[in-house]
C-alpha cells in the first residue's frame, strides 16, 4: 500500500476516534476506569475520607443533617458548620439514595462519588475546548485530564476530596464562557451573553461543597482580564464587553456564594472563624452583609480594580491603533506583573505559612521536581508549547481565557503540593493543545519528506501515550493506608470502651478512630503539637485527664513518624534518636536489622543474647536489650559490657527492631511500646508489635443510660465538683451548671435541661481537672453503655 492510502486510511481512524460522540464515550470509559482502579481496595484511601463517611453515617442513621457531632475532637466534639458546608456530606448521601435501590451501600457509593464529579469534569473540559478550538485540541486536552495522576488522585474511588468539587464547577464555569464566546446570535447581537449566568451560578455554587472554594474565583478572573488583553491586542473590541460581563458574573457568584453560605455553611475564611479573623485583621476589614473575608476581599478590591483595568484597556484601544504600540504596552505591563509577582511570591508564601500555622505535612511542602512528575509525567514538558498559540496573527480569544487559568494555576502548583490536584486542569488544556500547535508549527518543516508528516505525528502522540501510562502505572501504585491490623485494634477499641471515652493518638489515626471505633479522639485531620508532646513525655499523664483522655494508642506507624513527631512538639533531633529497623537477615541464626549507616547484630543464645549496634563503623553495646516476640515483653539477658547510651528493642512477630538513646527510651512512646514498665495505664490490646492500646487509669466517668435517664458513673470517685454543658445543636450554651459530687459514685443528669440535645462535662477535684468529656443525649438512651 502506498503513502498516500496509509495516510488516508489514518485519516478515516483517526477522524472517527475525534467525532464528538465517540469520543465523549472514549474519555468516559478511559477516564472511568481509571479511576475505578481502587475499588479493588476493601479500604478507603488516605485518612480525611474515613471522617467525611463516618459522619455521613452518622447523619443518615439520625435522620437529619446534625451539626454537633459528639465523636470527634475529644472532648470538645465537632460542629460541622464549622468545617465544610453541608454539600460536601450531602452529595454521596444523595448518591446513595439514588443508587440504594439497585443494591448499592453506602460505602461504595461513597467510593464513586469523587469518580463521578472527576469524569463528569473531564467532559466539560472536553466539551469547552472542543467549543473555542476544535476536535484535536478538544479530545487531546481531555485526555490528558483523564489520565493525569495529578487529577485522578483526589477524583478516584476511595479518595474522597472537596476540591474535586471545585474543579468540576470550574469546568462547567469553562463550558459556559466558551459557549458566550462561540455563539450565534439568532435574534439579538448579545444574547450569547446570557451564557455567563453559567460561570454566575458555577462560582456560587462551588461554596457549598467545599470550604477552600476561592479559586474557583481566581481563575475566572483571571481569564476575565487576560480576554480584555486578548481584545487589546486582537483589535476585538467586542470582547471587552466579555470580559466586564466575566467580572460581573464572578461578583454575582460571590453574593450568590455569601448567600448560601447562611444555607449550608461558610468557607474556611468565615466570620466567625479563625482564618476569617486573621485576613480582616490584615486587611483592616470589617464585615457586615458579607459573612467570608475572602469574599468582602474579593468585592471590595478585586472587582472595582478588575473593572478600572478593563475600563484603561478600552480607553488605550481607542488611542493607540498599531498593533506594535499595543504590544509594548501589554509587554510592558507583563515586565511590571512578573517583577510583582516574583518579588511577592515569598511574602504570599509568609502569609499562607501564618494562615495555616503549625504544620509540617506534605500538602503545605513547595512541589519538588519529583512531585511534578509523579502529577503530570510527560505531560508537563509538552505543556510550555501552548505559548506557540501566540504566535503572530494565530491567537484568538480562547488562548486568552486558558491564559488566565494558567497564569493563576500554575503558580499555586509551584507553592504547595496540595495545589497539584488544583493546577491539573490548566496543565491538561496546555498540553493538548500544545501537542496540536507543535505539529502544526513543525510541519511545514517536514512535510515534504518521506513520512515525515507521519513521524511528527506519531512523535507528538507519543507524549500523550506516554502520559496515559503514566498515570495509570502512577495509579495503580496507589495503596490504602488503613489495613485489617488497624481495622481489628480500633473496632475492638469501640467495642470494649464508653460512648463518651476521649482517645489519645497520633492525628493520622484521628480520622480511623472515628470511624472504626466510633469514639472521639483528641486529635485527626492536622498535626497536634500537644499530643507531640505528650509522646515525649514533656505533657504529663496529669495533663491527660485535662483532655479527658481515657485511652492512648502507640503503633509502628507512630514509630516510622517519629521525625514528624519531634518537628510537631518543637523538639530538637539532636536529643532523641529513635531508629526503626527492618530485618534484612536471618542466615545462620544471627538477626541482622538494618538501617542507612546504623545496623542491630542480634543472636539468640538460649537464655542470653548477643547484641551490638553498629553505629557508622563504632560497635556499641546497649544499655538493655528489650525483646517482644507472641504476647509479651521481655528484658533479655545479653552478654557484653554496656559501652553507649543506647537501647534495642526487637521485635520478633513483625522483624524489626529500634535503635533509642536513653532520652527517646524514656519517653511514653516508647515505654508503652517497646516495655512492660507503664505506670497508670492497662493494656488492653495488643497485636504483638503493630498496634498497642491502653487505658489510662484515673479517676473516671461513664455515661450510660438508666430507667430511662442519663447516668454519669464515676470510677474512683475522688471527684468534688462535676460540672454540666448543655447545647443546642447549632451550638448554642442553653444550659450550665455545676453541682456538688462529693462522696457520689453516681449522677443523675436532670430531666431540665433547656432544650439541651448535647453535653459537655468537666469531673474534677477542687480546682483539678479528672476528667471531662462529651456526648448526644438520643446516643445514650437509645444506645449501649458497650461501644457501638
Amino acid at each position: 500500500m502506498d503513502v498516500d492510502g496509509i495516510r488516508k486510511r489514518l485519516a478515516v481512524g483517526y477522524g472517527l476516534i475525534l467525532t464528538p460522540k465517540y469520543a465523549a464515550v472514549i474519555l468516559t470509559v478511559l477516564a472511568s476506569a481509571i479511576r475505578l482502579l481502587p475499588m479493588r481496595f476493601k479500604y478507603l484511601l488516605g485518612y480525611d475520607p474515613y471522617f467525611h463517611l463516618a459522619y455521613i453515617r452518622y447523619a443518615l442513621e439520625k435522620g437529619e443533617w446534625v451539626n454537633f457531632f459528639p465523636y470527634a475532637t475529644g472532648p470538645w466534639g465537632s460542629q460541622i458548620h464549622n468545617s465544610h458546608p453541608l454539600g460536601l456530606w450531602m452529595t454521596p448521601a444523595y448518591v446513595y439514595k439514588l443508587l440504594s435501590v439497585f443494591g448499592v451501600s453506602l460505602y461504595d457509593a461513597f467510593r464513586i462519588t469523587p469518580v463521578i464529579f472527576g469524569v463528569l469534569t473531564v467532559l466539560f473540559t472536553y466539551l469547552a475546548v472542543l467549543r473555542l478550538y476544535g476536535r484535536r485540541e478538544a479530545f487531546l486536552s481531555a485526555f490528558f485530564l483523564a489520565v493525569l495522576f495529578g487529577h485522578i488522585f483526589r477524583s478516584m474511588a476511595g479518595y474522597y476530596r472537596g476540591d474535586n468539587y471545585m474543579l468540576f464547577w470550574y469546568s462547567a464555569a469553562l463550558l459556559g464562557i466558551a459557549l458566550a464566546l462561540t455563539w450565534k446570535p439568532r435574534k439579538r447581537k448579545y444574547e450569547r451573553l446570557a451564557f455567563y449566568l453559567i460561570p454566575a451560578l458555577a462560582s456560587g455554587f462551588a461554596a457549598i461543597f467545599w470550604q477552600a472554594y476561592y479559586p474557583i474565583f481566581g481563575f475566572l478572573l483571571g481569564s476575565a482580564l487576560l480576554m480584555a488583553i486578548g481584545a487589546f491586542l486582537l483589535e476585538k473590541k467586542e470582547v471587552f464587553v466579555d470580559s466586564f460581563v466575566l467580572v460581573l458574573a464572578t461578583l454575582f457568584g460571590a453574593l450568590l456564594a455569601n448567600s448560601l453560605g447562611a444555607w449550608f455553611g461558610y468557607g474556611m475564611a468565615a466570620s466567625t472563624r479563625g482564618l476569617g479573623k486573621a485576613l480582616a485583621e490584615e486587611f483592616g476589614l470589617q464585615f457586615g452583609f458579607i459573612k467570608d473575608a475572602f469574599l468582602l476581599i474579593y468585592l471590595k478590591y478585586a472587582v472595582p480594580v478588575s473593572v478600572v483595568f478593563i475600563a484603561v484597556l478600552f480607553v488605550l484601544s481607542k488611542a493607540l491603533k498599531e498593533k506594535k504600540q499595543r504590544a509594548v504596552v501589554v509587554g510592558i505591563g507583563a515586565v511590571i506583573a512578573l517583577w510583582v509577582g516574583v518579588r511577592y511570591y515569598g511574602t504570599l508564601n509568609e502569609i499562607l505559612l501564618r494562615l495555616f500555622p503549625a504544620a509540617p505535612i506534605v500538602e503545605t511542602q513547595r512541589a519538588s521536581l519529583n512531585d511534578l512528575w509523579e502529577a503530570y509525567g510527560p505531560a508537563i514538558f509538552i505543556a510550555p508549547a501552548f505559548l506557540l498559540s501566540f504566535q503572530s496573527n494565530k491567537s484568538r480569544t480562547g488562548d486568552f481565557v486558558l491564559l488566565g487559568l494558567s497564569v493563576v494555576a500554575v503558580p499555586m502548583i509551584l507553592l504547595w503540593t496540595r495545589f497539584l490536584f488544583i493546577g491539573s486542569l490548566a496543565i491538561a488544556v496546555m498540553a493538548g493543545i500544545g501537542v496540536v500547535r507543535t505539529y502544526e508549527t513543525m510541519l511545514p518543516r517536514v512535510n515534504d519528506r518521506r513520512f515525515g508528516a507521519t513521524a511528527l505525528a506519531v512523535i507528538l502522540l507519543s507524549v500523550p501515550l506516554a502520559t496515559g501510562v503514566h498515570g495509570v502505572w502512577t495509579t495503580k501504585g496507589i495503596e490504602p493506608l488503613a489495613n485489617e491490623a488497624w481495622d481489628r485494634a480500633l473496632t475492638y477499641l469501640g467495642e470494649h470502651s464508653n460512648i463518651n471515652d476521649v482517645v489519645l493518638t497520633w492525628w493520622d489515626q484521628g480520622h480511623w478512630v472515628t470511624y472504626f471505633s466510633e469514639r472521639a479522639p483528641v486529635a485527626q485531620g492536622g498535626p497536634s503539637k500537644w499530643v507531640a508532646q505528650y509522646y515525649l513525655g514533656i505533657r504529663k499523664s496529669a495533663d491527660l485527664m485535662k483532655l479527658g483522655v481515657d485511652y492512648v494508642i502507640v503503633s509502628y506507624d507512630t514509630i516510622m513518624k517519629f521525625g514528624a513527631v519531634l518537628e510537631t512538639a518543637g523538639a530538637s533531633p539532636a536529643e532523641y534518636t529513635m531508629l526503626p529497623m527492618p530485618l534484612v537477615s536471618s542466615a545462620g541464626g544471627m538477626l541482622l536489622f538494618s538501617a542507612g549507616p546504623y545496623s542491630i547484630m542480634a543472636v539468640p543464645k538460649g537464655d542470653h543474647w548477643s547484641v551490638q549496634v553498629n553505629a557508622g563503623g563504632a560497635i556499641l553495646i546497649p544499655r538493655e536489650v528489650l525483646v517482644e516476640r507472641g504476647g509479651s515483653v521481655e528484658n533479655a539477658t545479653f552478654t557484653g559490657r554496656p559501652n553507649a547510651d543506647v537501647y534495642v528493642y526487637i521485635n520478633l512477630n513483625y522483624g524489626y527492631a529500634v535503635l533509642m538513646n536513653g532520652k527517646a527510651f524514656e519517653t511514653p512512646l516508647a515505654r508503652l511500646m517497646f516495655t512492660d514498665d507503664h505506670p497508670n495505664f492497662t493494656e488492653v490490646y495488643s497485636d504483638g508489635g503493630y498496634i498497642k492500646i491502653f487505658r489510662f487509669e484515673h479517676p473516671n466517668v461513664r455515661v450510660t443510660a438508666e430507667n430511662g435517664s442519663v447516668v454519669l458513673r464515676f470510677t474512683n470517685a475522688t471527684g468534688t465538683g462535676l460540672g454540666i454543658y448543655g447545647y443546642l445543636d447549632n451550638g448554642t450554651l442553653v444550659f450550665k451548671k455545676w453541682y456538688g459530687v462529693k462522696g457520689k459514685d453516681k449522677f443523675t443528669l436532670p430531666d431540665d435541661l433547656n432544650g439541651s440535645v448535647v453535653i459537655r462535662y468537666i469531673y474534677v477535684h477542687k480546682k483539678t481537672v479528672l476528667d471531662r468529656g462529651v456526648f448526644r443525649i438520643d446516643d445514650v438512651l437509645h444506645g449501649t453503655d458497650e461501644g457501638r
